[in-house]
C-alpha cells in the first residue's frame, strides 16, 4: 500500500516566504491520495526551545490554514527525520504501507532526511521534488544560484535508491493508477 507523508506544512516555515505553487502542488497530491482512499500522514515538527518559532505552544508550530483541514493524522517529531523517536514506523506497519511518497517543507532537512530514513527501513521511497519548499535560500548556504530542491532532488536520484519526480512525472506514473 502506498501512502503521502506531508512534513513540516507549519506556519513558521510556509510563512517565511511565497510558497503558493508548492502548497498547491501538495493540496493537489493530497487530494490524489484521499481520493483513492490512501493514507495521508502529516508531520509536525516540535522544538522545546520556547524561543523557537516552532515551539509546542507558538502559532509557528501550528499546521498552515491551506492544508490543516486535510490533517486526519498528525505526528509530532523533534528532529529532521519524521522515524526517530515517533510513531511513524509502528502507524505505516499498521497501514501495510510499503512505498511511502514524500512531500512538504524543510526539502533538505526533514524531507531528505525522512527519505533516507525510509529508504533505510525497506520502503519504497518517491521524493516530489516541486511539491516541496524551504525557507532558505541558495543565500543561506552563500551558494549563489543554487536551487535546493533540484540540488536535493538530483543527490538522492543519483544514488539510485529513491525515485524523485516532479509533479508533472507522478501524475504520468501514478494519478492513472486506481488506487495509489
Amino acid at each position: 500500500m502506498k501512502a503521502l507523508l506531508v512534513i513540516d506544512v507549519q506556519n513558521g516555515i510556509v510563512n517565511l516566504g511565497d510558497f503558493k505553487e508548492e502548497l498547491s502542488l501538495i493540496e493537489r497530491v493530497i487530494k490524489d491520495f484521499k481520493e483513492n482512499r490512501s493514507p495521508v500522514i502529516f508531520m509536525r515538527h516540535i522544538d522545546e526551545s520556547e524561543e523557537s518559532p516552532m515551539h509546542r505552544s507558538s502559532v509557528g508550530s501550528e499546521l498552515h490554514s491551506s492544508l490543516k483541514d486535510y490533517a486526519d493524522n498528525v505526528l509530532e517529531k523533534h528532529t529532521p527525520s519524521s522515524f526517530f523517536n515517533t510513531e511513524l514506523s509502528s502507524t505505516l506497519e499498521k497501514l501495510g504501507v510499503n512505498h511511502l511518497f514524500i512531500t512538504g517543507f524543510e526539502t533538505e532537512f526533514c524531507c531528505m532526511f525522512t527519505a533516507i530514513a525510509a529508504f533505510d527501513r525497506g520502503y519504497k521511497v518517491t521524493f516530489l521534488k516541486n511539491a516541496m519548499g524551504t525557507g532558505n535560500t541558495a543565500e543561506t548556504y552563500d551558494m549563489q544560484g543554487l536551487d535546493i530542491n533540484d540540488f536535493v532532488g538530483k543527490v538522492l536520484k543519483w544514488s539510485d535508491a529513491i525515485e524523485v519526480l516532479d509533479y508533472d512525472k507522478y501524475v504520468e506514473k501514478y494519478k492513472a493508477e486506481k488506487t495509489i
